[in-house]
C-alpha cells in the first residue's frame, strides 16, 4: 500500500485517500468487535464512532506527511511534456563523465549543475549548447543530436566528433568540436538550452521504421532504437549503418546489446573498407544505397536518414525513384557549410559602415547587427530570441520565417524549400540596411 500510496504526487488527494482507506477499516473492525461482543450499551457504540474518527484523521495527517516517492518509480516518459515546463532558456549543465568512443568521437555526459529535474525528449531530437572559448568574441552556439534514450532521463548524453580542417581548404576546423574535445572535461559547465528539433521517430506509431546512417549519423538512431526497445518494442524496426571499417564504427557494441535486447529490431552494418580484424564485425561490404535497403526491407515503412549531405541526397534520390512518398522520408544531416559566401553579396551600407537593422516583429525587438554577429539566427539567439531551427544549414526548413521588410544574402544555396517571401535565418545575413522579419 506505501508503495502506492507513494506514486500519489497530489498531497490533498494522496490525504483524501489515506483518511477514506484507514477510516473505512477502522470503522469495520469496530463492527466487527462490536458484533462478535453482542455488546447492547451505548458507550460500546460511541467507542465505535470516536475510533473511526480518530482513524479518519490519523489517516489524512498521515497522507499529508507522508512523502511522495513518484520521482523514485521507474514509468513511462511523457513524450508529449515539453521540456520548456521545466526552464526554458540557458541553464548551466555539469560534464559528469566523458568517454572516448574513437578516435574521432567522444561523449560527454551532462547533468544539470542545480541538481534539478529534466523532462525526457523526443528520441532523435538535438541539444542547444553554449561555450566560451578564448579567442571569440562572443559565445559559440552548437546543436548536438542526443545520443542516448535512458529509461529515467536525469542526464543528456551528446556523442561529438572532432571536426578537421578539410584539405586544400582554406578554413579552420571546427571550432566548437575541437574545442569540446580538448578543453572540456568532466567537472566543466557550460550552458544548455532544452532539446529542440523535429527529426523524432513517433514511438507509438505501428508502422515499420527504417534508420538509415553513416558515420556519426548513427547517434540519433541510437537515441530512436533504444525509445522504441524501451516504450513499444513490438514496432519493426531495420538499423542499417555504413562505416568505413571496425576503428571507424562507433556504438556498435551498445547497438548490438540493444538488437539482444529487442526481438523486432533487425541490424545490417555495411563496412566500405574492412580490414581483417573486422572480420565478423559487420555484414556486408560496401557503401548504404538504395539497392541494399531494398534487398533487406521491401515493406512499407517510415525511413529515417542521418548523416552526410551526400549520403542522404542519394538515398533520398533512391528512395523516390522506388515510388516512397517523401512524407515517409524524413533526414537531418551533419554536413556544414565549408565557406562563406557572404562576401560576394555585401550589405547595403549607410554612413559609410556595415550594419543593418533588423527588426524581430513578433518578440518586439530591433537591433544593429553587423558582420561579425553571423547568420540571423546566430544573432537572435545571442539577443535571447529563440526562433525555430534544426539542422543550422540550410536543409530542413524548419528555420523559416517571412520576410515583412528587406532583402538576406545566403551563405550557400538552401537545400530546403522555401516559401515566396520567406527566408532560411540558419544560413543567411541582411543584405539590406532594414530587415523586417516575422519573429
Amino acid at each position: 500500500m506505501l508503495e502506492s500510496l507513494g506514486r500519489i504526487k497530489n498531497t490533498l488527494v494522496r490525504s483524501v485517500a489515506v483518511a477514506a482507506t484507514v477510516g473505512s477499516v477502522v470503522t469495520l473492525s469496530a463492527a466487527v468487535i462490536i458484533g462478535v461482543t453482542n455488546a447492547k450499551d451505548k458507550s460500546a457504540y460511541q467507542l465505535g464512532v470516536y475510533s473511526s474518527l480518530f482513524g479518519t484523521v490519523s489517516g489524512a495527517v498521515f497522507g499529508l506527511v507522508y512523502p511522495s516517492k513518484a520521482s523514485g518509480n521507474k514509468s513511462t516518459p511523457d513524450l508529449n511534456t515539453s521540456d520548456s515546463d521545466i526552464w526554458k532558456s540557458w541553464r548551466n549543465f555539469v560534464v559528469v563523465c566523458k568517454v572516448r568512443e574513437s578516435k574521432e568521437i567522444t561523449s560527454f555526459y551532462l547533468e544539470p549543475e542545480d541538481k534539478g529535474q529534466i523532462n525526457n525528449f523526443q528520441p532523435g531530437q538535438f541539444l542547444p549548447i553554449k561555450i566560451d572559448i578564448p579567442g571569440q568574441d562572443k559565445p559559440v552556439i552548437r546543436t548536438y543530436s542526443l545520443s542516448d534514450y535512458p529509461e529515467s532521463c536525469k542526464y543528456y548524453r551528446l556523442s561529438i566528433k572532432r571536426e578537421l580542417a578539410p584539405r586544400e581548404l582554406d578554413v579552420m576546423p571546427g571550432i566548437a568540436s575541437n574545442f569540446m574535445h580538448d578543453c572540456i572535461q568532466e567537472g566543466s559547465v557550460i550552458s544548455v538550452k532544452p532539446p529542440n528539433g523535429k527529426f523524432v521517430l513517433d514511438v507509438q506509431k505501428s508502422i515499420p521504421a527504417v534508420l538509415i546512417s553513416n558515420g556519426v549519423g548513427i547517434t540519433p538512431m541510437i537515441s530512436m532504437a533504444k525509445a522504441c526497445t524501451h516504450l513499444n518494442s513490438n514496432r519493426l524496426i531495420w538499423f542499417i549503418h555504413g562505416a568505413r571499417d571496425g576503428k571507424s564504427h562507433v556504438f556498435r557494441d551498445e547497438v548490438m546489446e540493444i538488437f539482444q535486447q529487442n526481438p523486432n529490431l533487425n541490424v545490417h552494418f555495411r563496412y566500405s573498407r574492412p580490414t581483417p580484424e573486422d572480420t565478423g564485425k559487420y555484414h556486408s561490404i560496401g557503401y548504404v544505397d538504395t539497392a541494399l535497403i531494398k534487398e533487406l526491407f521491401g515493406q512499407e515503412a517510415e525511413y529515417f536518414l542521418c548523416g552526410s549531405l551526400p549520403f542522404i541526397q542519394s538515398i533520398r534520390d533512391g528512395l523516390k525513384e522506388s515510388g516512397v512518398p517523401d512524407s515517409r522520408v524524413f533526414f537531418e544531416s551533419f554536413a556544414k557549410p565549408m565557406k562563406s559566401d557572404f562576401e560576394k553579396q555585401p550589405v547595403t551600407t549607410t554612413g559609410g559602415e556595415e550594419f543593418a537593422e533588423i527588426v524581430f516583429a513578433k518578440s518586439g525587438k530591433t537591433l544593429t547587427w553587423q558582420p561579425s554577429d553571423g547568420t540571423i539566427l546566430e544573432f537572435a539567439e545571442a539577443n535571447d530570441i529563440n526562433p525555430s531551427f534544426s539542422c543550422r544549414i540550410g536543409v530542413c526548413g524548419t528555420c523559416m520565417c517571412k520576410i515583412r521588410e528587406g532583402e538576406v544574402a545566403y551563405q550557400k544555396e538552401p537545400t530546403a524549400t522555401i516559401d515566396e517571401g520567406s527566408v532560411l535565418t540558419c544560413i543567411s545575413q541582411p543584405r539590406t540596411s532594414k530587415l523586417v522579419l516575422d519573429i
